[in-house]
């Protein structure tokens, strides 16, 4: 299939929270129709109901096509939730490494959330932030990932503007994953940061925590998809160059503005960028 745009819901969490329905017709009318949905409290339940979610989705025009969900180790409660939904995608969202061994312990994790999600049809993903660009051992973390993990079970949704946060060319990384990648995150950065690379700020040996991962980054780093400096029609052009990307999500994880109009901005654009 060719590369289609779509919306990671995270980008409206706080929206979705005052009127989860209200706002996904309001999502819809924006004109999105590819959704990955974001459920970071699953062992206490997946809501909503998936055969609800999905018969207003229906309605809408509106399908949901990947998902980030956590824990990830309710296999059969996750597994049935996504085919009842008709998505056949879940990525693991954020992690973090002291050291290359903690690394190479994350892989055979990985590998098993890989394994379980393959036989229940459904693809796994794993999703970075800049701390993968940290160097364990002169060597990327994201490189280790990739290196001890099973290509056939443990996918990459490559986040570019994080790659970017950590001091790599994303267009480079995406020609490097190859038909590794098939799903792609993107935001864009404003032309006053003055600190881009995140990781080399932090340090080459410091320990990046959930903490300091936090305090490092602010609502005035971040921009709408089109509304900064990436290079985000090059992005796409190495997308479909490479062939295997099928969906690129806008994730606005921070914005100054309101998130609805956040996404209505990122929409506008991507719109302009894919010739939609």
């Amino acid at each position: 299939m060719s590369l289609q745009f779509g919306l990671q819901l995270y980008s409206v969490r706080d929206e979705l929270k005052k009127d989860y329905w209200g706002t996904l017709e309001k999502v819809a009318a924006i004109g999105y129709k590819n959704l990955e949905i974001a459920i970071h409290n699953a062992d206490e339940g997946l809501e909503p109901n998936a055969t609800e979610f999905r018969k207003r989705l229906d309605a809408l025009g509106m399908k949901v096509v990947s998902s980030h969900i956590g824990p990830l180790d309710r296999y059969d409660d996750i597994i049935a939730y996504l085919h009842e939904l008709g998505c056949s995608s879940i990525g693991l969202g954020i992690a973090f490494f002291k050291n290359k061994q903690d690394v190479l312990d994350a892989c055979q994790v990985l590998n098993r959330h890989g394994e379980a999600y393959k036989k229940g049809g459904i693809d796994f993903h794993y999703h970075n932030h800049y701390q993968e660009f940290q160097k364990f051992d002169g060597e990327y973390v994201m490189d280790i990932i990739l290196e001890n993990t099973d290509k056939d079970l443990v996918k990459v949704e490559l986040d570019t503007y994080w790659a970017v946060r950590g001091g790599v060319d994303p267009i480079a990384y995406l020609k490097k994953l190859g038909d590794r990648c098939d799903l792609v995150h993107q935001k864009d950065l404003p032309a006053g940061v003055k600190q881009v690379n995140l990781v080399e700020a932090a340090g080459d040996n410091a320990e990046i925590t959930f903490e300091s991962f936090v305090k490092s980054v602010d609502v005035n780093d971040f921009a709408e998809v089109g509304e900064g400096v990436l290079d985000i029609g090059g992005i796409i052009g190495a997308a479909r160059e490479i062939g295997a990307a099928k969906y690129m999500f806008v994730e606005q994880d921070l914005s100054s503005r309101n998130q609805l109009e956040s996404v209505a901005i990122s929409y506008r654009n991507i719109s302009k960028l894919f010739g939609a």
